[in-house]
């Protein structure tokens, strides 16, 4: 009898079935993928106009990379060669120089001048930051060229604002456009100034992100609004300072419309960057091929310096 009776015992008992569980495997399956189709209809504008405005334009600069094609008549295949020319001129060399210089010197300024904008006016000891943040927001509603142009007459020469106020207070102007280096700090000062909007969006809104408990516990201990940032906020705001930094940088490397409205690479060709050289060589020289060759180099060195960062930021392995 105990050997029935474990026996018994020993085989499994059968769960029931509870009714309408078979139905809703097959739903299931069938919410997915309509919410698969619907996640495809939304994003099917965006591939469209990807494709369109990047896919397609990057294949035929790399098609006509490899050309001699000029912007009208045939196109002929010539293989390498305008790598070959790019990497032996020396004007390429020297605009890309100086393009990693105005990089170097504007992304970190556009950080920290962001970075220190953004924490005072999330600060709540500070009166009449929503008309601030109103207008430290006005830079991003006008164009690169606009801002080249308000530059070009606060640190003009001859009638502009700055030298004005330099003469009204007994000191001699400066001559903002005939020297190199001077012409560049001006490009560095109009580039933050456009940028530093952006940057204070996303940083204002990563601080409001900051828990308070973290805030309220360092300040319990003692530590000032100075020390709460450096210890605490500041390193919270990792992922957003590597976006800021990755954007700050594609962008400095790109930049053209605001420096061609505000001395077009001047004084002479001391200040011009790839794109200004680019856009030369393609639209004012006729060199089509050799532009898209410069301009396929100046997209690897982009795709480097993602990664690169990328590789450096250790955000999503925290």
């Amino acid at each position: 009898m105990t050997t029935a009776a474990t026996s018994t015992d020993a085989r499994p008992v059968a769960l029931p079935v509870r009714a309408g569980d078979g139905a809703k495997r097959p739903n299931a399956v069938r919410e997915r993928r309509r919410r698969g189709v619907v996640a495809a209809v939304f994003l099917l504008p965006a591939v469209i106009l990807f494709c369109v405005f990047f896919v397609g334009p990057a294949g035929l600069g790399l098609l006509y990379s490899f050309t001699d094609y000029r912007g009208y008549g045939d196109a002929e295949f010539v293989g390498v060669e305008n790598y070959t020319k790019l990497f032996g001129d020396s004007d390429f060399y020297s605009s890309l120089i100086r393009t990693v210089l105005y990089a170097v010197v504007a992304v970190p300024f556009g950080y920290f001048l962001s970075l220190l904008i953004s924490a005072l006016l999330v600060s709540k000891n500070v009166k009449g930051s929503a008309v601030a943040q109103v207008i430290f927001f006005f830079p991003w509603l006008i164009s690169p060229i606009v801002t080249g142009v308000i530059f070009r007459w606060l640190f003009g020469e001859n009638f502009g604002l700055v030298n004005y106020l330099l003469s009204t207070a007994g000191l001699d102007p400066v001559k903002w456009a005939a020297d190199p280096n001077l012409a560049l700090i001006v490009v560095i000062l109009a580039g933050s100034w456009g940028a530093t909007a952006f940057s204070m969006l996303l940083f204002m809104a990563a601080m409001r992100n900051v828990p308070s408990s973290y805030l309220e516990a360092a300040s319990l201990d003692g530590a000032g609004p100075v020390t709460r940032f450096v210890r605490i906020t500041w390193p919270l705001l990792r992922p957003t300072s590597f976006m800021v930094i990755l954007l700050g940088t594609i962008g400095a490397m790109k930049e053209f419309a605001m420096i061609q409205a505000l001395n077009g690479g001047g004084p002479g060709t001391s200040n011009v960057l790839i794109v200004q050289y680019i856009y030369t060589t393609g639209f004012e020289q006729s060199k089509i091929g050799y532009a898209s060759a410069a301009s396929m180099v100046l997209m690897v060195i982009l795709l480097a310096i993602a990664l690169i960062q990328k590789r450096f930021d250790r955000s999503d392995l925290e």
